[in-house]
């Protein structure tokens, strides 16, 4: 028995999968080599990393600090209350759940807590920037409640505040979502809380890829606003993948009860304990100028690209991401990820408001900065970008021209390294 237990420790400790082991390696040069523009993804500091590999993974630990369904929970009870106590003081509030796996966690936790079987929801159009969350057809948002619609308008591409009054008057919803996450464009808290409190609806904002610029204050806060915010911590809040509900206190009974035993069973402590490291990050000064220079590149990017010829939903962007129009070019989305992929730009393919095309072609596609920003990359490196897809879209049927770009789309990533190892 002995000599088995020591073998078995031996093998835990020493083992290598190598197979996992090379995708890691491939995974990380991918990184290091490529343009990341998806403004939804960014580097985390070597120290998440760590966290989110640490023992911690080990615990289950269903309920919450001092009321747990396991024992020798002692350890990450205090690691979520670290991870409360920052994201409160990060966001100015005095309730929060950190436990949701993902922002679409978390707004289905606010679903289930307020809502009932077919109650009336107003959400931003999914073309229009909003999300599948609130309310595609295929998500359980979808199925399980009366979904409503408001569009930016068809001239400004911009929400039309009016327009969403109008709506909600005919409509009566019980939950008005604000917030998306293909919108440029500043989002009024106080405009939808107005038409909430006239229509007598709970107020959601979905800050998923915004809650990096809010909490630097470059964003106007919704958690003074709203009854319910949601967020991700994995964006614009540069830390691990989860989600995170901030909500006045009346409403911590409810939420606690809505995420677990709700809608998730064990909370993932490694990942609470990362998201406690990032929110600690994100309260250094060093983090909000961080978030005022993904804005200022991505205002320097967007100009580019407006300067290059392409049409910009809206026409530019007050936040880490604006959207492309490609109709004038002759362009699909899914043509231009498929030509900026081969070289090294890593971007998405996205519906345009009004968008003809279907959403797995698309007229449009989307950039954020967030990644490059976290990179080191400023407004020169913006503009070099800026040619480098321009270039690589002109010229997309030219084999010799785009090996080319992808050389200096590989020079000018690592010249920016953020991780030297796995």
């Amino acid at each position: 028995m002995t000599n088995l237990k020591k073998h078995e420790n031996h093998t835990l400790s020493s083992e290598i999968d190598t197979g996992i082991k090379k995708i890691i390696e491939k995974e990380l040069e991918r990184q290091k080599s490529q343009i990341i523009l998806i403004a939804s993804e960014n580097f985390t500091s070597q120290e998440v990393i760590r966290t989110m590999g640490s023992v911690l993974t080990n615990k289950y630990a269903e309920g919450y600090p001092g009321c747990r369904y396991y024992a020798g929970c002692e350890n990450v009870d205090e690691a979520e209350r670290l991870a409360i106590e920052r994201a409160n003081k990060l966001f100015g509030s005095d309730y929060c759940n950190v436990q949701p796996h993902s922002g679409v966690s978390a707004n289905l936790a606010i679903f289930l807590g307020i809502l009932n079987c077919g109650d009336k929801i107003l959400s931003m159009n999914l073309r229009d920037g909003g999300h599948l969350s609130h309310g595609h057809k295929q998500n359980l948002s979808g199925r399980y409640y009366e979904i409503h619609k408001y569009c930016v308008n068809p001239e400004t591409e911009m929400i039309d505040y009016e327009d969403v009054r109008n709506i909600a008057k005919k409509v009566m919803p019980k939950l008005i979502i604000c917030g998306a996450s293909s919108y440029s464009r500043i989002i009024d808290f106080k405009k939808f809380r107005e038409i909430a409190d006239e229509v007598g609806s709970y107020l959601m904002a979905d800050t998923a890829h915004i809650a990096g610029l809010m909490v630097s204050g470059f964003h106007p806060d919704s958690v003074s606003v709203a009854d319910f915010t949601t967020a991700t911590t994995h964006k614009t809040l540069r830390g691990p993948r989860g989600g995170l509900i901030i909500a006045d206190k009346k409403y911590a009974a409810l939420i606690d009860r809505s995420v677990f035993p709700g809608v998730q069973g064990g909370p993932m402590m490694h990942i609470i304990a990362a998201k406690a490291v990032a929110f600690r990050e994100a309260l250094k000064d060093s983090f909000k100028d961080y978030s005022k220079r993904i804005i200022e590149n991505s205002k320097a990017l967007c100009e580019y690209m407006k300067n290059e010829g392409f049409r910009i939903v809206s026409g530019g962007t007050d936040n880490h991401l604006f959207v492309v129009d490609l109709t004038s070019k002759g362009l699909t989305g899914h043509e231009a990820l498929g030509v900026l992929t081969s070289v090294g730009i890593i971007i998405n393919k996205n519906v345009i408001p009004f968008d003809k095309l279907a959403p797995t072609i698309t007229s449009g596609i989307r950039i954020g900065t967030p990644a490059v920003t976290t990179q080191g990359m400023g407004i020169g490196e913006m503009y070099k970008i800026g040619e480098l897809i321009s270039s690589a879209l002109k010229n997309r049927e030219n084999n010799t021209k785009l090996k080319e770009i992808a050389r200096e789309v590989k020079s000018l990533a690592e010249d920016f390294p953020v991780y030297t190892k796995g």
